[in-house]
């Protein structure tokens, strides 16, 4: 085996890869990422429509990184954001208290704490010995500043501030000041999901827990389809699940990929497309029915269920499968607009591309429709690397006024409360972990075709960590 890295090049031609299992297992590379990955890179922190109003606010924490994010001005822009380290430039102390998310010895509450969040800020007062910053950072109090002999200067008591920037009706945080901007670092990748418009979309539903595993195991068990023939093996009756997946730089996607003639189509790539069966008019509402039910009611939408169960009434036997998936996404669109909701008009060619869901690196993943997306976003946990931060939440649009109001809600990781697709995921995870500190495990095979999302994620992950764990062909390559 050759100590060649992985290359651009190497991705796109499905060169055959490996790497170990570090990443995943050792405190050492956990503490490397502080340094090194988190502190550095852009990474989602809410939605826009968690700070709606001018003097809201929220706290971000990311390994031992505590970021204080607040709305100063209307608009969706960046501008519109200020962000702060949650830290007193006095004696260090956190200007907000966030607990751990789950409850340690000096918690005032019982309840885990996914983050700390209000309205109407002015200011904000560190509780050691009241020092005082307005919303852009700026120092308004100290207690005896003359006993600096008058030298303390504003560039040596205001806040130390953090990039912000707006995308796709998220708000991304960047630590660095040297970061280049959101948007480059978005790439293809952005532009092709502005088309879904995902900034008109709002919250279904949202939940969060702390898994045994690391974040890298977490986001990994959603970056491909390849696992669902093994995993979701209830799904094999109602569709075909081979894919096929495509490195972006930072990012990557996967899509359904066909070796039938007959249901090779634009949608075929995503989750709108025929199920299996000579019937694609029954097949098809009963692959999305499925899929919808069995994913805690998120991955596609009510409107577009209905609309594929007229299919059989609406259309003659014999209807090509092109047809049918055209059909029942016109139709679905009317029954939507009849309600307030109007899909973004998006080209052929963008729909192909934007295939079934985008890695949106480091640790996000969006299943993406017209009309609704299916999130993930992870974080570590603490100072262990055999656990993580693990949130979900889907996406919709709705008539304006419609929207659901939801909360982060913490929830044990079972079919009751995610869904029975979703446990099975999670009944993967935790044994991933374990097994991979196996002393027989001599390390990851991932598909070159279906699983080039996780090699990529490992092969950004290295130009970060000053080349641990990159990714290497498993067999010497010309």
């Amino acid at each position: 085996m050759t100590e060649r890295v992985i290359t651009d090049e190497d991705m796109d031609r499905e060169v055959l890869a490996t790497y170990g299992n570090e990443a995943f297992l050792s405190p050492e590379y956990l503490e490397a990422e502080k340094r090194l990955l988190w502190p550095k890179v852009w990474q989602m922190v809410e939605r826009l429509e968690d700070l709606p109003d001018v003097g809201d606010w929220l706290t971000y924490n990311v390994a031992d990184e505590s970021v204080i994010v607040v709305r100063v001005a209307e608009g969706d822009s960046g501008e519109a954001f200020r962000a702060f380290h949650n830290v007193c430039p006095h004696r260090g102390r956190q200007l907000v208290s966030v607990p751990d998310h789950l409850p340690g010895l000096n918690s005032k509450s019982d309840q885990p704490v996914h983050s700390v969040r209000g309205k109407n800020r002015k200011n904000f007062i560190c509780g050691f010995h009241g020092w005082t910053f307005n919303t852009e950072g700026e120092n308004t109090y100290i207690l005896d500043p003359q006993d600096w002999q008058n030298r303390l200067t504003p560039e040596l008591t205001c806040l130390s501030t953090v990039k912000v920037g707006t995308w796709g009706g998220y708000i991304y945080i960047n630590m660095d000041p040297g970061s280049e901007s959101l948007e480059r670092f978005m790439g293809r990748a952005g532009e092709i999901l502005s088309h879904f418009d995902l900034a008109k979309m709002r919250y279904k539903w949202r939940q969060w827990a702390i898994y045994p595993c690391n974040w890298k195991t977490a986001i990994e068990a959603f970056l491909e389809p390849y696992h669902v023939a093994g995993t979701h093996t209830q799904l094999l009756a109602y569709g075909n699940y081979y894919a096929m997946s495509k490195q972006y730089g930072w990012h990557s996607v996967s899509s359904y990929d066909t070796r039938d003639v007959d249901f090779q189509m634009n949608e075929a790539s995503g989750t709108t497309r025929a199920g299996k069966g000579d019937d694609p008019r029954s097949s098809t509402y009963e692959l999305i029915r499925e899929n919808y039910e069995t994913v805690n009611f998120s991955a596609s939408t009510e409107t577009l269920v209905n609309a594929a169960s007229r299919l059989v009434e609406e259309l003659p036997e014999g209807t090509p499968a092109q047809e049918v998936i055209a059909h029942w996404m016109a139709s679905a669109k009317a029954d939507d607009a009849k309600r307030g909701v109007i899909w973004p008009e998006i080209p052929g060619d963008v729909m192909a591309e934007a295939g079934l869901a985008w890695g949106l690196w480091p640790n996000q993943n969006i299943l993406h429709g017209v009309t609704f997306a299916l999130c993930y976003r992870v974080r570590p946990y603490g100072d262990d690397p055999n656990k993580c931060v693990f949130e979900s939440y889907a996406l919709e649009r709705f008539p304006e006024g419609e929207e659901p109001k939801t909360e982060w809600v913490y929830a044990a990781p079972t079919a009751e409360n995610w869904g029975s697709v979703l446990e099975q995921d999670f009944s993967n995870m935790e044994f991933v972990q374990k097994g991979m500190k196996s002393s027989g495990f001599r390390g990851t095979l991932p598909n070159p075709h279906q699983e080039q999302k996780v090699i990529n994620l490992h092969r950004n992950l290295a130009r970060m960590m000053q080349g641990r764990g990159a990714p290497k062909p498993l067999f010497e390559v010309n």
